[in-house]
């Protein structure tokens, strides 16, 4: 009993002055991008719900209720048109490696996180009518990207050995995602004239839900007496 009470005692007595976690994370849900020359009636393309998925880390850097989550995430994405001026199906597929750096909020066991998201493009293709197009010159090596996303504990406490959450994430682009070779011509249209009367930028969209399983790293802590920081292990 006296081990206890001096094991508690110690802990009160550090003040966590910032807490790392780490994680997993996977999240899912419609993806594509959109170009307001390809969405205006008569264009010729009907747009049409496609998904995708990405899957990665996070290292949490947290004080107070307040952090600073960096995500590192491999995607797959798509844009379907299920009809086209070739009147077949056509899709777009991108793989991607995302970094984002989200200033998060948690507070009552819910969270809010805002901030950029770099993506650093792999490759793209470009699936009509069966066959399979390697088009990745077409489009810019690297987007960036607002993330703006919430979610909710689904058990354990944010400070503990082990959480999980889900949320919602939105994500749009802020650069154009085809590149200046691409603009001559025409992507993601096949048509070099496509942009003969004003050029429209493509910019990558997702919303969807993301799961997050993490797990308490440690804390720097210093005794309320002045003593000098330490780190310590959850």
């Amino acid at each position: 009993m006296l081990i206890l009470l001096l094991t508690a005692f110690g802990m009160q007595a550090q003040k966590k002055i910032v807490w790392f976690d780490a994680g997993l994370k996977a999240q899912y849900g419609p993806t594509g991008f959109y170009n307001s020359k390809m969405a205006a009636t008569g264009s010729g393309y009907n747009y049409a719900i496609a998904t995708g998925y990405s899957l990665g880390g996070k290292l949490g850097i947290n004080w107070e209720y307040n952090g600073l989550a960096i995500d590192v995430m491999t995607s797959n994405a798509n844009q379907l048109f299920d009809d086209s001026p070739s009147d077949t199906e056509v899709n777009y597929n991108w793989r991607t490696v995302d970094i984002y750096t989200l200033f998060r909020n948690a507070q009552n066991l819910g969270y809010f996180e805002i901030g950029p998201k770099v993506s650093f493009i792999n490759k793209v293709e470009e699936t009509d009518n069966g066959n399979i197009s390697e088009v990745t010159d077409s489009y810019n090596k690297n987007v960036v990207s607002g993330v703006l996303g919430f979610g909710m504990n689904l058990f354990g406490q944010r400070e503990g050995r082990f959480s999980g959450i889900i949320g919602a994430r939105f994500e749009y682009g802020l650069t154009d995602f085809v590149s200046e070779a691409g603009k001559a011509t025409g992507a993601p249209t096949r048509n070099a004239g496509f942009y003969s009367d004003g050029y429209a930028a493509s910019n990558i969209a997702f919303a969807g839900l993301v799961f997050e399983f993490n797990w308490g790293i440690g804390y720097f802590g210093r005794a309320k007496c002045g003593a000098r920081s330490k780190f310590i292990m959850f």
